[in-house]
């Protein structure tokens, strides 16, 4: 009957099974599976010996005479869920060198994801330090009786991964409750790498191929829509993409065969947040360039030098948003550079050529992207935000991308029937990765805001679009609190910030007003960009949340800093490394590691506390001070002076104390007093209050709303 039942799960699901000898480990040993759908026991079922038990509940089984028969047997352990001997069963059973299969969730999953793990399987662990066997079910979350709202299908490529045996660690000295909370906790770790691995390892390889194959199952589904409201299917992107690179390919061809093969054909992108911007990406991928998107708002110098950076010939823009953001290019023209206008392409091409393509795109879909790409080369170049120093020039490849994508998809509950609210700007990593990369290569519609500082449109938008996750910065999150009416966000199920430090102000203000919890994340654009995150089941009060599967971390000790250190991380999603020569030298000096440059605690449970960055520490009287800690105190801290209020600290040099803080507002009514009030009542000592106050007209800051404190220090200089 095993063998029958594996011959139709082979026929019907095209189904495989990976490291099945890791099922021959002795007992006691429990395997624990993902639980997606009603078929589970039959994917799992096929794979073991006899003697392997099935942990069922007793009261589920008196449903009804199938539910007995199937759930009643020599291969099931029937338990009552409710009784609080059911473990001590389980346990016992184990203890006589047993082999159980547990489907720890307690239920089938109602997002497609991994859920919570009753505590339940941590007590048995800690009762038998019996071994444990992960198995990643692959696939399962389509098949048609699988309960979570998303599409399914009659029968989709289901495929089975079993981890080797682990031992589970030896915890002394902690209470039963601490104990069970630990071992549940090291399962589901175990589990979320287990899925990255397998992610990594049997997915598609490049970002084209990834969303290729989204493509492929939902062609018709609608994958972006923009301010236009003109919406664009999955089909309709792989056309628009396909015509570009023809063109592509006429205009820019001789620009691969000139190149060296140590030097990728970069190619600029000048953009905003429009559906043209991700077709221009694929269809760029399809020609075999790699976009350098510029920060449109970093103005004509910086795009100057990053695109000299880049050894940018051309840059692909519109005629439409250069009038309408009124943007200077002309230094980049005096400097050779060529502006290609996708107005202009658009009326070269032919309703022959649309036909052909549309022909191929519903026929022969992988065709689009026949254009050969390794995993380890360039996707796109980035360029750092430049707060604190000259812009960098990041080279990210496929595999960086895709692995931030899927280790970003193992610990958020991301569903088919979400809907993304996209505002960050695209030349900024966590816009690009989070905000359109994710969505296209799981699936699902994302709308695209053109700029994050409508603070009163923003909220209007998210209403009438029904969206379900955001993403921002602390300091566009707060402008939306302020402007937006309480039930604008009703349908918010993830607000994720990140790109700055999240004030408790804005959080207090979202929970207050809208109910919703804000999810603090922490990264780098060489980072892909996400290293930790707080999620909905996994969060820490003050953290940035937890380090993704996959990231090694280490600290590094920094003089006058007693607690936590610099850190350094390594990871799939680390850059290939930087355009610079200088920083480039750094980096691969470091085998492997990046040095974020800022100052963290992390703790046994691996959640980063963010201290600041070292740029932003002064040395005030030989003790080591946190520029970032003044100004999160600061913030929120005045709330008379209104949504314009802006406060920044830096630091300047001075002959007794060795370095003294200055704050910066646009508030000229505030005071030093006061600052030095709010300083004590938050439990600062007295080297953190400013010594001098200054006023500006306005804080100047970057195009993700972050202080510029480069640009501040040039206009506070004598």
């Amino acid at each position: 009957m095993k063998r029958l039942l594996r011959l139709l799960a082979r026929l019907a699901f095209g189904f495989r099974a990976f490291n099945t000898s890791a099922l021959n480990t002795p007992g006691p040993v429990l395997l624990v599976p993902n639980h997606l759908s009603w078929l589970d026991w039959l994917f799992v079922g096929v794979c073991l010996d006899d003697d392997w038990k099935f942990v069922v509940s007793s009261t589920t089984a008196e449903k009804s005479w199938l539910h007995r028969r199937i759930m009643l047997n020599r291969r099931t352990f029937p338990v009552d869920a409710a009784s609080p001997y059911a473990v001590k069963r389980m346990a016992e059973h184990l203890a006589a060198n047993g082999r159980l299969v547990l489907f720890a969730e307690g239920r089938m999953s109602r997002t497609g994801t991994l859920m919570k793990l009753f505590d339940g399987t941590g007590f048995l662990l800690y009762r038998t330090h019996a071994k444990v066997i992960t198995c990643y079910l692959r696939g399962a979350e389509r098949v048609l009786c699988s309960p979570h709202p998303g599409w399914k299908r009659f029968f989709p490529r289901v495929t089975a991964h079993f981890s080797e045996a682990l031992e589970p660690p030896r915890l002394q000295h902690l209470t039963t409750m601490q104990a069970r909370n630990r071992y549940t906790d090291w399962l589901r770790q175990r589990m979320l790498e287990q899925q990255f691995r397998v992610e990594m390892e049997f997915g598609p390889a490049t970002l084209p191929a990834a969303i290729l194959a989204t493509a492929r199952q939902r062609p018709n589904q609608v994958a972006l829509q923009d301010a236009t409201l003109n919406p664009l299917t999955y089909r309709r992107l792989l056309m628009g993409a396909r015509l570009l690179a023809a063109h592509w390919d006429r205009l820019l061809g001789n620009q691969r065969r000139l190149a060296s093969a140590a030097t990728d054909c970069r190619v600029g992108v000048l953009l905003p947040n429009v559906n043209a911007m991700p077709v221009v990406l694929l269809s760029l991928w399809a020609s075999g360039k790699v976009p350098a998107i510029l920060n449109f708002s970093a103005g004509p110098v910086t795009m100057l030098a990053c695109a000299r950076l880049a050894g940018l010939k051309q840059i692909i823009t519109s005629r439409a948003f250069l009038d309408r953001a009124r943007l200077n290019i002309q230094p980049l023209l005096d400097a050779g550079l060529q502006f290609l206008h996708l107005e202009d392409v658009r009326r070269q091409i032919t309703g022959w050529q649309k036909l052909l393509v549309m022909l191929r795109c519903r026929f022969v879909p992988r065709s689009a992207f026949r254009v050969p790409h390794s995993p380890e080369s360039v996707a796109v170049v980035l360029f750092t935000s430049g707060s604190e120093g000259t812009p960098k020039g990041v080279e990210l490849t496929h595999a960086n991308l895709l692995a931030n994508i899927r280790q970003i998809l193992s610990v958020l509950d991301v569903m088919d029937t979400d809907r993304f609210f996209s505002a960050m700007p695209l030349f900024h990593s966590f816009g690009l990765t989070a905000g359109v990369l994710l969505p296209l290569v799981r699936g699902i519609y994302t709308f695209l805001y053109p700029s994050p500082l409508h603070y009163r449109m923003v909220p209007t938008a998210f209403y009438n679009l029904d969206c379900t996750v955001m993403f921002g910065t602390n300091t566009f999150l707060a402008g939306y609190a302020r402007k937006a009416h309480p039930y604008d966000f009703r349908s918010l199920r993830y607000l994720v910030c990140g790109a700055e430090k999240l004030q408790e102000g804005t959080v207090n203000l979202w929970s207050r007003r809208f109910g919703v919890r804000v999810i603090e994340g922490y990264g780098a654009t060489e980072c892909s960009p996400v290293l930790s995150a707080n999620t909905l089941q996994e969060v820490r009060f003050g953290s940035a949340g937890r380090l993704l599967p996959g990231i090694d971390y280490k600290l590094e000790p920094v003089e006058g800093v007693a607690e936590g250190g610099r850190l350094l991380v390594r990871g799939p999603n680390v850059m290939r490394g930087y355009l610079n020569p200088e920083a480039n030298a750094a980096f691969q000096a470091l085998g492997g590691w990046y040095d974020t440059g800022d100052i963290v605690r992390v703790d046994e449970d691996r959640f980063v506390f963010i201290l600041g960055r070292l740029k932003r520490f002064a040395k005030v009287s030989g003790e080591m001070v946190s520029l970032t800690a003044v100004e999160d105190a600061l913030a929120g801290a005045f709330p008379q002076y209104g949504l314009r209020f802006q406060i920044a600290v830096l630091s300047q040099p001075d002959e007794e104390k060795g370095e003294v803080l200055v704050a910066v507002t646009n508030e000229p009514r505030l005071t030093l007093d006061a600052i030095r009030g709010v300083i004590k009542s938050k439990g600062l000592t007295n080297l953190c209050a400013p010594r001098e106050l200054k006023v500006v007209k306005e804080v100047p800051k970057l195009g993700t709303g972050k202080v510029d404190h480069r640009e501040l220090q040039k206009q506070l200089a004598p």
